[in-house]
């Protein structure tokens, strides 16, 4: 579980970053998720983008990716996410206590 000021951390670093994803009207898949899982383990912190075609509450969207990928949502603006897991072998960012 990552506290207030790690979370803070990691939306300063997520500021810059593109979308890597989109989630469409298909929805959250497993499909998806297997490509978030690999993505997220070689980046640790990625953005997610929501597209307006899809009506699904964006922090169900969040949590259930959150959830089925083992990361740790740490954001959701408008239609974007914020996603982050420490990764097992690329560990490069280092949170705060």
């Amino acid at each position: 579980m990552l506290t207030g000021k790690q979370k803070r951390y990691l939306r300063s670093l997520a500021h810059h970053l593109d979308p890597v994803f989109q989630v469409g009207k298909g929805g959250v898949n497993d499909h998806l998720v297997r490509h978030i899982e690999e993505a997220i383990e070689k980046r640790e912190l990625m953005k997610i983008s929501i597209l307006n075609n899809n009506a699904d509450d964006p922090k169900e969207i969040g949590a259930a990716l959150a959830e089925q990928s083992g990361s740790e949502l740490v954001q959701v603006i408008g239609k974007t996410l914020i996603l982050y897991k420490e990764s097992r072998d690329n560990k490069t960012i280092e949170l705060p206590r």
